[in-house]
């Protein structure tokens, strides 16, 4: 008897950007063979930061998760896609979103939502103090 979890599919998103992509390795799992929370949440830190250096040109620091939510597990072998857009730009800081896709390894093409956050970077200068965004002329 086949005992495997099938979960939903969905198609990546479409309105943002594909950010990074990473296969979780063995030493990322907890004791119950899934992937440390932790870990997917340095990986989103990661590729949510990727869209609000570019925009500033520069350093940027994390200065907060508004939101975080583990949808599904995720498993050694996976291919993780990262997608992120930028939410908001204020005077010093950027929101993002970033939605985490999962390929699972003996499924090809189908891809599952593991994971979605909010996070917010401040841009900061070589002192690491807060640092004004340019804001495009209109």
């Amino acid at each position: 008897m086949n005992t495997a979890r099938s979960y939903p599919t969905s198609p990546p998103p479409c309105d943002k950007e594909l950010v990074l992509k990473v296969i979780p390795m063995p030493s990322d799992c907890n004791p119950y063979g899934h992937i440390f929370g932790g870990w997917v949440m340095a990986q989103v830190d990661l590729a949510g930061s990727v869209l609000p250096s570019r925009y500033v040109e520069g350093r940027i620091a994390t200065v907060a998760v508004k939101e975080f939510v583990f949808k599904e597990p995720v498993r050694v072998g996976d291919l993780l896609s990262f997608y992120s857009a930028i939410d908001r730009i204020g005077h010093t800081s950027i929101t993002v979103s970033v939605e985490v896709y999962a390929e699972r390894i003996h499924s090809k093409g189908k891809y599952v939502k593991v994971t979605q956050a909010t996070l917010t970077y401040v841009s900061v200068d070589e002192k690491g103090q807060p640092k004004a965004i340019e804001q495009p002329l209109t």
